[in-house]
């Protein structure tokens, strides 16, 4: 059975969603925020103050507010996808917008009219935000990760990994097995272990050859006269060897295996990594990295063929291989990576040319986050994950946090139709939650940042006013760009929806049913 809701019935189940989701969620916003706790059907309860995830676990036992939570929340987590900061700040904002909305509607104002004025005012803010923006020192990455991780420490270690490394797509985060928080760089080409065998690894951890030769065949191997001439070279030099191929048949691989334990060869078969055009573009990699040429079909295959490194590592999780990268031929190839980025639009290929990118020139870093509980790793985590994704969205500039550089629009936007009062009301509700959650006069700060022409800014985590110019307290300019668009696209929706329509169900008591005979 269906059930619909409209006009004000409509508009108080609204409110209603977006208190539940806001007033929890916005609690967190700032350095002074506070933490939830969630329970987990599948894990143990975990703490955090990430916004987005709070969001993603809000739910109400009302059927008709839990379906507009559910389009609500689409604003916090389209931030999360676009710039992985700034979630918090997305609700906040996205809540006043919509209040000073239902009430024009109320008034009497049309909501598609509405929406159409508030896109343009927006269009306008978000010129204003780029006109403000400012290119990031070196310095900034220490504040911005700071900020975003709610830790010195935390943001000191990642933006120093950052610097090295010259970028975010090279650093991985992982849980580590210890109660220490470290970093580890490696250096050298580095792709996931698809060994045709764990019998290679003979009861050890990790293969390692100093000086291998290594082959790639872009083919299937079925019959082991294919790479005879290869393997003998092998045993007659007294070198070990590394072949890559799509697939082995059984006999290849326990014909290798018998020669290995025998003593006769020191030799590793090994799958492809990747699949599709990434497997073609890792070969290629190789294929410049180790001096060698790809096998693509099998008649050709001989010594001509073979390629050299300095030493490969293979452990069941991870192959490195280290070489020589400081020649014409890697440089060149390394250029025409550079290249496909700037002219790559697609997110994903970015990331992995990116990821390509920094294993053939800095190498790639990982922080190993560690605590005394698990509870307290996962939050952790969580924190460098955000304290990463601000890094990585510094490239398009900084701007003065806090939500200052809102309230400074808010002070000199004109407002030219209903649209830009309704936006404009909202611009300083970041910045009053952050001081609303220090429990602090907002009005004693607010008044002496007016006073000062915007020239001041209030640390919250040191407690002082900071001239804006020497500020420890910057945020990414994409990401108040991207919490602002989000916030304004749910609200429009949400303020042009004029009905809902949900499945309403009965339950139906079989056992007080009376039954006439």
């Amino acid at each position: 059975m269906k059930k619909v809701i409209t006009g004000e019935e409509l508009y108080l189940k609204e409110e209603k969603a977006l208190e539940l989701l806001c007033k929890t969620v916005k609690k967190t916003l700032g350095p002074r925020g506070s933490n939830a706790i969630i329970d987990h059907s599948l894990m143990n309860p975990f703490i955090t103050n990430d916004g987005v995830t709070i969001a993603r676990n809000i739910e109400s036992d009302d059927e008709c507010v839990n379906t507009i939570l559910t389009l609500a929340k689409e604003a916090s987590i389209k931030t999360d996808e676009n710039v992985g900061d700034g979630t918090t700040t997305t609700l906040v904002l996205l809540e006043s917008i919509f209040k000073n909305g239902i009430q024009k509607i109320r008034e009497g104002k049309n909501p598609h009219i509405l929406k159409k004025e508030l896109d343009q005012a927006l269009e306008e803010i978000i010129s204003k935000l780029k006109k403000e923006s400012k290119h990031p020192s070196e310095e900034n990455y220490y504040h911005i990760a700071s900020i975003a991780a709610n830790d010195e420490n935390m943001g000191n270690l990642i933006a120093n990994l950052y610097i090295k490394l010259h970028g975010a797509t090279a650093i991985r985060i992982e849980e580590g097995t210890s109660s220490e928080t470290y970093t580890k760089i490696i250096n050298g080409y580095t792709f996931d272990t698809i060994t045709s065998s764990p019998y290679f690894f003979n009861d050890k951890d990790e293969i390692v050859y100093k000086n291998p030769y290594l082959l790639v065949i872009n083919k299937e191997i079925n019959d082991i006269e294919e790479i005879s001439e290869v393997i003998n070279y092998l045993i007659d030099k007294k070198v070990p060897g590394v072949i890559f191929a799509n697939d082995y048949t059984d006999e290849i691989i326990n014909e290798i295996l018998s020669l290995n334990f025998n003593g006769v060869t020191s030799v590793t078969l090994l799958k492809i990594p990747e699949y599709g055009t990434h497997q073609m573009d890792v070969l290629k990699d190789l294929e410049v990295i180790t001096n060698g040429k790809i096998v693509k079909r099998i008649d050709e295959i001989c010594l001509s063929y073979l390629g050299k490194c300095e030493e490969i590592t293979i452990n069941k999780e991870t192959v490195l291989i280290t070489s020589n990268l400081d020649n014409e031929r890697v440089k060149k190839h390394i250029a025409k990576i550079k290249r496909e980025i700037k002219n790559t639009k697609d997110e994903y290929e970015i990331n992995f040319l990116n990821t390509r990118l920094a294993k053939l020139t800095n190498g790639i870093g990982t922080i190993y986050v560690g605590a005394s509980t698990t509870t307290e790793t996962r939050e952790k985590k969580m924190r460098f994950d955000d304290a990463l994704n601000a890094l990585k969205n510094t490239s398009d500039g900084i701007l003065p946090g806090s939500g200052l550089t809102l309230l400074k629009i808010k002070e000199n936007l004109q407002v030219k139709n209903n649209g830009y009062e309704i936006l404009k009301e909202s611009l300083d509700k970041p910045f009053l939650q952050i001081l609303e959650n220090v429990g602090i006069d907002k009005n004693e700060i607010y008044t002496k940042i007016k006073e000062s022409n915007y020239s001041l800014i209030y640390n919250v985590l040191e407690t002082k006013f900071e001239k804006v110019t020497e500020t420890k307290v910057v945020d990414p300019t994409n990401v108040v760009m991207n919490t602002l668009k989000n916030a304004v696209s749910i609200a429009g929706m949400l303020l042009t929806t004029s009905s809902l329509i949900i499945n309403e169900y009965q339950e139906t008591n079989y056992y007080n049913k009376q039954t006439e005979i």
